[in-house]
């Protein structure tokens, strides 16, 4: 096995959490660790110390919205460039068609390594999320595929992800190639676990159910809330553990809290400590996790490694390889369905354990295994003939479709600005509407009230004073 030298590149990286800065963190480390050299390259993040085995590349980057909640990178600095040609990077893996693709199309053009890009996520959701307007979408979905089209190899994490990606217009070929866990097999320690349960006065002898991940309405955090809710009123005691950040936490709080279960909910925020993420998935009964958003679930590995069962949606990405009742509980996409599972499970907490162990035993995959296998599949995509040796035609198919994503915003800016004109135009007129009634309202009132505003009927005193 040769030792080769990988670009890592990605969107987000810590202190960024998210699954995929997580998969790009493991693949980074497994390599420098067990394989060759890893150099990441990522946007620049302020106050982050880059304290890593392997080389960490940060390239200029802005801070767009809170609505997109990442800042974006700017591929185009020559002192970057300058620095990653020089690193001698033999093969490129790109985990995000944003960006970090571009990136990876610039470098390919000064250096030929070839590009494997791994689709972790239903970017087409993250999207329509976040752009508001739908020609910027398109413009948007149009730049995605662009880049993806453009790689040597493409990657999908499971068949789920795979049928998402050609939903988006993809008609390529993709291999399946699984995320891992950097957890280790077995339970953290038992006084971590003590402590945790002591922090947050979870007792032993009630169950415990466990969330990690950003704090999302579609991360289906409504069908756990809404469960529970159905378990409290079937007279089930238990706690509720939710792990993450996200702009709809606070939200989420009130929406707990509205149900009545604010005294059973413990909210922590986001835990960066490997080994205390450990504690929590170690103190748990089962992980809810009814989300149809993610490809793969790197947490469900998580919680498969820390025998934690997981509660998942049947037929949803998560889901690939489950066994229900064996190696997880499968139910519907909604709250009576995970009410049932949870009543279930709080009845029955040896079943539960048994479940946890099984996933341990069937589902655990961990990282340098997963990065083993993607390393041996690097080494079989340099010893191939280039499937695009003319690199000529590579670059002017580069800066082609460039110019085609470019006319296709022009092409639609007008009809942006249209719609934009549209919309202020009708807000305009409903504060008008409304203006129009309020002085018509307060018009009649006027009209009604009497002349005198104390009421009061023309007196001595009045007429005493009359003005000559």
């Amino acid at each position: 096995m040769s030792r080769l030298t990988v670009g890592v590149f990605n969107d987000s990286f810590p202190p960024t959490i998210d699954g995929v800065a997580n998969a790009a963190l493991n693949y980074a480390n497994s390599i420098e660790k067990n394989l060759g050299h890893a150099v990441v390259a990522t946007p620049w993040y302020p106050d982050c110390q880059d304290d890593y085995p392997f080389k960490v590349v940060r390239y200029p980057s802005a801070y767009i919205s809170k609505r997109l909640g990442y800042r974006a990178g700017y591929p185009f600095d020559l002192r970057v460039l300058r620095y990653l040609q020089r690193q001698h990077i033999d093969i490129i893996h790109v985990h995000a068609p944003f960006i970090s693709a571009v990136l990876a199309r610039v470098l390919r053009r000064a250096t030929g390594a070839p590009i494997v890009f791994t689709y972790h996520t239903k970017f087409n959701i993250d999207i329509e999320k976040r752009v508001a307007f739908n020609p910027v979408r398109n413009a948007s979905v149009r730049f995605l595929l662009s880049n993806i089209n453009a790689c040597d190899e493409v990657w999908v994490v499971s068949e789920g992800a795979g049928e998402n990606l050609r939903s988006l217009g993809y008609t390529g070929e993709y291999r399946v190639m699984e995320n891992g866990t950097d957890f280790q097999k077995g339970r953290a320690p038992e006084g971590l676990v003590a402590a945790l349960r002591e922090k947050h006065g979870l007792p032993p002898e009630l169950p415990v159910f466990l969330f990690v991940g950003r704090m999302m309405w579609y991360k289906g955090v409504r069908i756990s809330i809404d469960g529970l809710k159905a378990a409290k009123d079937a007279g089930k005691d238990f706690r509720m553990v939710f792990i993450g950040e996200g702009v709809d936490r606070p939200e989420i709080m009130d929406y707990a809290a509205k149900l009545g279960l604010a005294e059973r909910c413990v909210f922590t925020g986001a835990v960066r400590d490997r080994e205390l993420l450990r504690g929590y998935f170690s103190l748990a009964d089962l992980f809810l996790f009814p989300s149809t958003y993610d490809t793969n679930g790197i947490v469900v590995r998580e919680a498969a490694a820390c025998s934690c069962g997981s509660v998942l949606i049947r037929g949803s990405c998560a889901a690939e390889g489950i066994d229900d009742g064996e190696t997880g509980i499968l139910i519907e996409e909604n709250g009576g369905s995970m009410g049932k599972a949870i009543i279930e499970a709080c009845g029955d907490r040896e079943r539960l354990r048994r479940i946890g162990e099984n996933a341990a035993e069937r589902i655990y995959l961990s990282w340098d295994d997963a990065v083993a296998r993607a390393y041996a599949r690097y080494e079989e995509i340099l010893a191939a003939p280039a499937r695009k040796s003319d690199r000529a035609a590579f670059n002017q198919a580069f800066f082609a479709e460039v110019q085609q994503i470019k006319e296709d915003y022009q092409l639609h800016k007008s009809q942006f600005k249209e719609q934009l004109l549209h919309y202020y135009t009708r807000q305009a007129r409903k504060i008008s509407r409304r203006n129009r009634r309020f002085k018509g309202r307060l018009y009649k009132l006027m009209k009604a009230m009497p002349a005198d505003p104390l009421h009061r009927k023309p007196g001595r005193a009045d007429s005493k004073h009359k003005n000559p």
